[in-house]
């Protein structure tokens, strides 16, 4: 039998990152400050993120092409991978993304791709609390998601394919 089902995403936006919080704007600062160092020569599409542990460390990260395109990485997993690598005892409290362009103006909110959705949220799945998403552009509206499985609601996580 058929049953529908909808599925609702809560967001909050603002029209400029001068309405956040300190810890937020800061953050996302970090994320376009960073930017600047992304490697992106085939694209022009830089992208910073900078990630906030609960231990009030920030990590950035920024994507770094690669002639052979599927060998490059995004920034989201540069900075989740590093804390990983780093600061594995710390939860993630939130990650901001921001992105540029050297072809065309980014003035709207920049969401992670697929890859880095699932990647986010196997950490957020493993530490147990949500992870805040901070998405913006080089300029414009800022978009607020309080948790990764959000972004991606329906995230491939079979628990048997760990091994105890």
């Amino acid at each position: 039998m058929k049953k529908e089902d909808t599925y609702q995403l809560k967001f909050d936006t603002y029209s400029s990152i001068d309405e956040l919080d300190q810890e937020d704007r800061d953050l996302l600062l970090k994320a376009l400050e960073v930017s600047e160092q992304a490697y992106a020569p085939y694209s022009g599409f830089e992208v910073g993120a900078s990630v906030l542990l609960e231990n009030g460390e920030v990590i950035t990260g920024t994507n770094q092409e690669n002639v052979a395109f599927p060998s490059g990485i995004c920034a989201e997993r540069t900075a989740f991978y590093y804390a990983g690598t780093h600061y594995s005892s710390q939860k993630i409290k939130s990650v901001a993304v921001t992105a540029k362009s050297r072809n065309f103006e980014v003035n709207y909110p920049v969401s992670p791709c697929g890859s880095c959705r699932q990647a986010m949220y196997e950490y957020e799945s493993n530490q147990g609390t949500p992870i805040k998403v901070i998405m913006m552009g080089e300029s414009g509206e800022v978009r607020i998601v309080h948790s990764v499985a959000d972004l991606l609601p329906f995230t491939f996580h079979e628990k048997g394919l760990k091994k105890y």
